[in-house]
């Protein structure tokens, strides 16, 4: 992509010319696509998209460029240095150490963590599956090298965080694409760290946060995903990848609260996943698909995924169903991003539904 001029080892700059190849060759954004949220809400007073609207309706995702300077990421940045100085104390007997995994281990890190559930409108620090020792210690030398994510409730209990959560532009934005009553249930601060960084393995996020049609309360699902890269996001360093068209598929699973354990039974892990078996079947759901790593990463590229590299301040934005994913980072590069999710509001006919991991005890943001 035009800015990136850094130089990658010949077999990442085979990936980055795929990757823009396979962008490059994707068949013009149908003007007359369907909104992803609402058939009509997405067409101006003529009945016509926005040209960002048609191609994030015909393939779940849009990069907009430069969204924030440079200097804004780099505030950002150094905010979050600030909270991870502050308030994360590893080690600290009063805090908990908790560690944040999406692969096969992921329910028993996440699903059985009171410190995961109580994060929703606070900014609680979760480490990297191998950067702690047994008493909780950080193995790095700068604590903030050992961390995963903050999360998730940055968008309310910091005021950097949320004047951009809540910025005209955001609004602008969602707009644009279809959402009419958007109200923004968790945002998340990823590090991925250089060298340490782990994968983010193939998922949807509606997974995560689903929602349901507010009167008959069957699955209708309205969560967007807007992820803001902070650092430069590269092939080399662990950028992002997405299936284009891949939104239109069905949601594969949630991520339920675990009826039996918040009943009384707390032997049972309080979250679990509930398979969808209307859902298009694929092999990599919560893993990466055969042949993802290393490069030349063939089993990405022919199961549909290309990367989409960003300079900072670059912000992708795709509807919880888009299938996506993300390498780890082996270099020495960071990856910082602050990710935020929104889903639609009542008013437009949809609600939050009550088997979520995340419940606010009182009224969120």
């Amino acid at each position: 992509m035009a800015g990136l001029t850094n130089k990658l080892p010949e077999e990442l700059q085979t990936l980055r010319e795929r990757g823009l190849d396979a962008l490059g060759k994707l068949p013009e954004a149908d003007p007359d696509m369907t909104s992803w949220i609402a058939p009509s809400s997405s067409q101006d007073a003529e009945g016509k998209q926005s040209a960002r609207a048609a191609y994030f309706n015909t393939y779940g995702f849009h990069v907009a460029r430069g969204f924030v300077s440079e200097e804004k990421a780099a505030e950002m940045i150094g905010r979050m240095t600030e909270l991870v100085e502050d308030y994360w104390h590893p080690g600290d007997p009063a805090q908990p150490s908790a560690v944040f995994r999406t692969d096969s281990e992921q329910t028993s890190a996440q699903g059985s963590s009171d410190y995961f559930l109580d994060s929703a409108d606070r900014v609680h620090f979760f480490a990297e599956k191998d950067a702690l020792n047994d008493d909780g210690t950080v193995k790095t030398s700068e604590k903030l090298l050992a961390l995963n994510k903050a999360g998730h409730g940055l968008h309310q209990a910091d005021e950097l965080f949320r004047n951009y959560s809540c910025s005209d532009a955001i609004k602008d934005l969602v707009k644009d694409l279809g959402w009419n009553d958007p109200v923004i249930p968790q945002s998340m601060y990823i590090f991925k760290q250089p060298r340490i960084g782990g994968e983010v393995t193939s998922h949807q996020d509606s997974c995560f946060l689903h929602t349901e049609d507010v009167n008959t309360g069957e699955p209708r699902q309205s969560c967007l995903g807007l992820w803001l890269a902070l650092h430069d996001a590269t092939v080399e360093n662990g950028c992002l990848w997405v299936r284009p068209g891949s939104h239109k598929e069905k949601l594969r699973r949630r991520f339920n609260r675990n009826p039996e354990y918040f009943a009384g039974d707390k032997t049972k892990p309080q979250m679990v996943f509930e398979e969808n078996d209307e859902a298009p079947e694929v092999t990599w759901e919560g893993k990466l698909p055969d042949g993802s790593w290393p490069p030349p990463s063939e089993g990405l590229f022919a199961n549909g995924f290309v990367p989409v590299e960003c300079k900072a301040g670059d912000l992708v934005v795709f509807p919880g169903t888009l299938d996506h994913l993300s390498l780890p980072n082996y270099s020495d590069l960071p990856r910082h991003t602050f990710q935020l999710h929104l889903v639609e509001g009542e008013r437009e006919g949809f609600k939050w539904s009550d088997t979520n991991w995340l419940q606010y005890s009182g009224e969120g943001e």
